[in-house]
C-alpha cells in the first residue's frame, strides 16, 4: 500500500479539547492509509514536545499559552514543517480553522483548509488586531487546494475570502457507540451543558432561565473567561445553590455525564456547527438550542426545542414542554438518535474527508 504523508497544522491538540481537536482525532483514527504528523502550540512546559496520539505523530512548538506565544507559533511552526518536511517529504497539509493557513503560506505544498470556527464573521476577520493579517489569510484561502467547512453558513465565508473552487461541507460527528447508553437515575430535572464559557455559548441566558425554573438544577462542564461574571450572575438571581460549576471535564467523561442529566442546554449566539449538540443526540438527551450559524443544517423541532437567542424565556418554557409531554419528548429523542446515525457517524465523516477532500492533494 502506498501511504502518503500529510503534516496538519492545528494551535491546539489533546489533551486540551474542542470540537476541532475532537474532529482530527476521530479522521485520523479512521484513515489508515494515511500517515498523519502534526505541528501544534506547546502550552505547557509539561507537555511533551513530541508524542504519538492514535494516528498522529504530534511535534509541539513553544513554552506557556501566552498570546506573544499563539502570535510566534506562526514562524516557529513554519521552521519546524521545513525541518520535518526535509525528511518524511510530505505529500500535502490540512489547515484545520483558518487561521492555520498561514504557516502554508510559506510551504510548497498542497493543502486542505477546513473551517471549523464557532464565531462570528466579523470576530474572525473584522477586528482590528486582525485586519493587517488578512491579506495573508486571504491569499492562503485562495490558495487551498480543497476546502472543507462544517456548515453551509461557514461554507458562504470563503468565496468572500477569495477562494473560487467547490467548498465541500463535511460536518462534524459523534461516535455513536462510545455516546449510547442507559439513563441513570437521579433525583429531580438537571440541565447540562459542556461548553467554552464565552458570551458565544450564551450561559448566561441559561443561568437566567433557571431563575424561573425553581425545581431544576443545572451542571456547566467548561471552563472560560466568562466564569467570573457567571458566578456573579447567578449569585445576583439567588440560583446559585442550584448550579455546579464541574470545571474542565475530559472528552471521555462526557457520555456519563449526559446519561445523568435530563437536558443539554446551550443556546448559542453563533455556532459555526456545534459537535457538542450531535453528542447529545447521540447520547439521548433531549437539546435546548438555537438555529444561529451552523444549527440551522439540523436544529429542527423534529430533532430538538429551538428557541430564539437571547431569550431565557423560551429556554424556561421548552424545559417544562420537555417535562410536560414525555410521549413528544421520546419521539424527538428517537428522530435525533437516528439522525446522528444516519448523517453525522464519525465512520461517515472520515470517509467523506479521505474521498472528497484528502484525495484532491495528492493529484
Amino acid at each position: 500500500m502506498n501511504v502518503k504523508k500529510v503534516l496538519i497544522f492545528s494551535l491546539a491538540y489533546y489533551p486540551r479539547v474542542g470540537g476541532a481537536e475532537v474532529a482530527i482525532k476521530e479522521i485520523t483514527d479512521r484513515i489508515s492509509d494515511i500517515e498523519f504528523h502534526m505541528i501544534t502550540m506547546r502550552f505547557l512546559r509539561a507537555d511533551a514536545a513530541e508524542e504519538k496520539i492514535g494516528n498522529v505523530q504530534v511535534y509541539r512548538v513553544g513554552g506557556d499559552s501566552s498570546y506573544f506565544s499563539k502570535i510566534l507559533f506562526i514562524p516557529r511552526a513554519v521552521f519546524k514543517a521545513r525541518q520535518l518536511h526535509a525528511k518524511e517529504k510530505f505529500d500535502g497539509a490540512w489547515a484545520m480553522m483558518s487561521y492555520m493557513v498561514l504557516p502554508l503560506l510559506f510551504l510548497r505544498l498542497p493543502y486542505a483548509l477546513t473551517l471549523q470556527e464557532g464565531d462570528t464573521e466579523q470576530h474572525m476577520f473584522g477586528r482590528l488586531r486582525v485586519l493587517p493579517f488578512l491579506p495573508l489569510l486571504k491569499r492562503g484561502f485562495k490558495n487551498a487546494t480543497a476546502v472543507s467547512s462544517l456548515s453551509t453558513f461557514l461554507a458562504g465565508w470563503v468565496a468572500r475570502m477569495g477562494y473560487d473552487g467547490e467548498v465541500v461541507v463535511v460536518p462534524n460527528g459523534a461516535d455513536v457507540q462510545k455516546f449510547s447508553g442507559p439513563k441513570v437515575a437521579h433525583e429531580g430535572t438537571v440541565l447540562i451543558t459542556s461548553s467554552r464559557l464565552v458570551h458565544k455559548n450564551a450561559i448566561d441566558d441559561v443561568i437566567r432561565a433557571l431563575a424561573l425554573l425553581p425545581d431544576v438544577t443545572f451542571q456547566i462542564a467548561g471552563e472560560g473567561t466568562e466564569e467570573k461574571n457567571l458566578k456573579a450572575l447567578a449569585h445576583q438571581l439567588g440560583v446559585e445553590s442550584r448550579i455546579e460549576w464541574l470545571g474542565f471535564v475530559s472528552h471521555a467523561k462526557l457520555p456519563a455525564l449526559l446519561h445523568a442529566a435530563d437536558i443539554y442546554v446551550r443556546p448559542s449566539r453563533s455556532e459555526g456547527f456545534g459537535a457538542s449538540f450531535v453528542e447529545a443526540m447521540a447520547a439521548g438527551i433531549p437539546i435546548i438550542t438555537t438555529q444561529e450559524g451552523g444549527l440551522k443544517d439540523y436544529i429542527t423541532p423534529e430533532v430538538a426545542w429551538p428557541v430564539a437567542k437571547d431569550s431565557p424565556d423560551q429556554i424556561a418554557l421548552q424545559v417544562k414542554a420537555i417535562l410536560s409531554n414525555p410521549e413528544h419528548t421520546q419521539r424527538v429523542i428517537e428522530n435525533a438518535k437516528r439522525l446522528v446515525a444516519q448523517k453525522y457517524d464519525w465512520s461517515l465523516i472520515a470517509r467523506a474527508m479521505r474521498e472528497r477532500i484528502f484525495a484532491r492533494l495528492f493529484v
